[in-house]
């Protein structure tokens, strides 16, 4: 794959990638792209923090505030969940009502007898998937549902 960079001051940025089809290397691209533009601010105290979202383990809603969770701390978001689902890359996913998951920072899934599905994330914090999210989550990381019946 060829590379190239042209700067114009007079153009607003935006990446541009021509292939014969995506592979893995587009959607990482993708990725890598997305993240970048969808920058956030966080606060703590009177601190205002410049996010990106690669760094967010995952972001969560607590005494109906949102906060978004790093590796060593966490930084309260002014937007609303459900706005930040639709501004986040693609890979972030809804894992229950009141938390979005980074799907890069999640250390490991671990599956009960009882058919619930916890996720454990690089820093040690632990979430479940509610039932309603179960098959979507199940389908992104490649554990593909099968309906009984």
């Amino acid at each position: 794959m060829k590379c190239e960079v042209v700067l114009d001051p007079t153009l607003e940025d935006k990446v541009v990638v021509y292939v014969k089809e995506e592979d893995h290397l587009t959607d990482e691209i993708k990725r890598l792209v997305e993240g970048h533009q969808a920058g956030l601010i966080g606060y703590h105290d009177k601190e205002m923090i410049a996010l990106t979202p690669a760094e967010i383990l995952f972001i969560t809603v607590v005494n109906n505030k949102v906060y978004a969770v790093l590796p060593k701390e966490r930084l309260w978001l002014k937007e609303r969940l459900y706005a930040l689902e639709g501004k986040l890359p693609p890979y972030f996913i809804k894992i229950n009502q009141s938390c979005l998951a980074n799907l890069q920072q999640i250390e490991r899934f671990d599956a009960s007898l009882s058919g619930t599905l916890q996720v454990r994330f690089k820093n040690g914090d632990t979430d479940y998937v509610s039932r309603r999210q179960l098959k979507t989550v199940k389908e992104r990381i490649g554990i593909y549902y099968e309906q009984n019946g």
